[in-house]
Parts: structure tokens; sequence; C-alpha cells
């Protein structure tokens, strides 16, 4: 409720406006700026060309440019695969940790009902005993780091 109080009063006040304007004149600036950068990186691989041309010959500056910016195309084909790995595997921590939080949010909630209830005590302290359990078993049961299958778990 807090949130949509401070959305409306923003409305109100003009201030979403205005924000919105800033964010639109920013974005026109950089789109200029950055179609301003291409074309100055159009002009120098042309003035290189027309060096290499004017050295090697047209034909050799064409074939040498063409084979160069394949090998950059793959290149960073290549560096975009290798880093694919590692940001899946990104991803799955933090889906990971947000799960674990998710889960201690809805224990830290539930608990005041819990220990209201009949079980009471008991109801909360036996799976919190599990939980320890578990972990100190986990603890005990990681691989050594020298260990080939550590990243397999």
């Amino acid at each position: 409720m807090g949130m949509l109080a401070t959305l409306i009063s923003g409305l109100a006040s003009g201030e979403t406006v205005a924000a919105m304007r800033r964010a639109r004149t920013a974005a026109v600036a950089y789109a200029l700026a950055a179609l301003a950068a291409f074309c100055g990186l159009g002009f120098l691989v042309g003035a290189a060309y027309i060096w290499a041309a004017s050295r090697f010959g047209s034909m050799a500056a064409a074939l040498g440019f063409g084979i160069g910016f394949l090998l950059i195309a793959g290149l960073v084909l290549l560096v975009y695969r290798i880093s694919a790995g590692t940001r899946a595997r990104h991803r799955a921590q933090r889906r990971n940790a947000d799960i674990k939080a998710i889960g201690i949010a809805a224990a830290l909630a539930a608990l005041p009902t819990l220990l209201k209830g009949k079980g009471g005590m008991g109801v909360v302290l036996g799976p919190a005993i599990a939980l320890v359990a578990y972990a100190i078993y986990r603890e005990n049961t990681k691989p050594a780091p020298d260990d080939p299958d550590a990243g397999t778990q």
C-alpha cells in the first residue's frame, strides 16, 4: 500500500513526468552519441582500407579486411560460448540463493503461528534439529578441493 501511495503522490506532483522526460532525453543523447561513434568507426575502417589498398593493392586489402572481420566475429562468438557456461552457473547459484531466502522468510513468517499451535515448541524444534543435522552432514561430506569430481555434485 505504501508503494502505491508513493506512486500516486509522484504522479500528482509531476515528479514522475519529469523523470520520464529526463530518461527520454538521456536515451536520445546516448542514441545520437552511439550513431556518431559508429560513423567514426566506419570512417576509420575506410581510412585503414585506403591506406592498405595503396600499400598492398586493393584485392589484397579487401581480402585482408574480410578475413580480419571474420576472425573478429569468430572470436566474439567463441568468447560468448565459453562464458555461457559461467553465466548459467551464476544464474543457478542466484536462483538457489533466492529459493533459500524465500524458504527462510516463509519459515520465519510461520514461526509465530507454529509456536501458538497445539504442538508448540516440538513442531518447531523437530524440523530445526533435522535441518542442523543435515547441515552438519553436508559439511562433513564435502569432497576434497583436489577431487576432479568436485564440480559434479
